[in-house]
């Protein structure tokens, strides 16, 4: 009888069977999701201490170190987007477009860079850290323009781009150089990917 299940189950499959890595990856990205999903309650959904701590970004970031370039790149993407949906915060436009794009651009830029370095190395999770934060910022300043351009809202400036990407966020960025590092070095010893 379990053959004849397994064979009907079998039947109704398209392509190959998911590997246990895959399998795994594909729940931690489930997870960070999810992580993305209920950090943001720290900060009371208050928009101004949310762009200070920045509680978003941290699972994509950890995403990025356990799950690849892909599976953080997906999840940066559709975080924003599914929060703005399900809790109204970030506002979808401009913010919540325009931070799916960040949040791609850190989880794509830190899982490439870290997977093409040392993984047990904390200089190289640093490397990628900031490879990723430096390049999701940049794309968000790009979408930012953009968007503000296309919606006839006031210009985009290189000083708000200063403001809101840095000036306003350094609290955020310096407990991501601290605890980023060490939660990826902590759990490398106890999530095998």
């Amino acid at each position: 009888m379990a053959d004849a299940s397994a064979e009907a189950a079998h039947a109704f499959y398209i392509g190959e069977p998911m590997k246990q890595s895959e399998i795994r990856k594909l729940t931690l990205a489930a997870m960070f999701l999810a992580l993305g999903q209920v950090l943001p309650f720290i900060t009371g959904q208050i928009p101004q201490i949310g762009s200070a701590l920045l509680p978003m970004h941290f699972p994509i970031f950890l995403c990025a170190f356990f799950c690849g370039p892909r599976y953080a790149a997906l999840v940066g993407f559709l975080c924003p987007l599914l929060r703005s949906v399900l809790f109204g915060m970030p506002v979808l436009f401009p913010t919540g477009i325009a931070m799916a794009f960040e949040l791609c651009g850190y989880g794509l830029i830190t899982g490439l860079v870290y997977r093409m370095g040392k993984p047990d190395s904390i200089a190289w999770i640093y490397v990628s850290l900031l490879a990723g934060m430096l390049g999701g910022r940049v794309i968000w300043g790009i979408a930012q323009t953009i968007l503000m351009s296309t919606s006839g809202n006031e210009a985009f400036t290189f000083q708000m781009f200063l403001a809101r990407g840095f000036a306003n966020a350094m609290v955020g960025i310096i407990a991501q150089l601290i605890l980023i590092p060490v939660i990826v070095k902590a759990l490398n010893r106890h999530i095998v990917v």
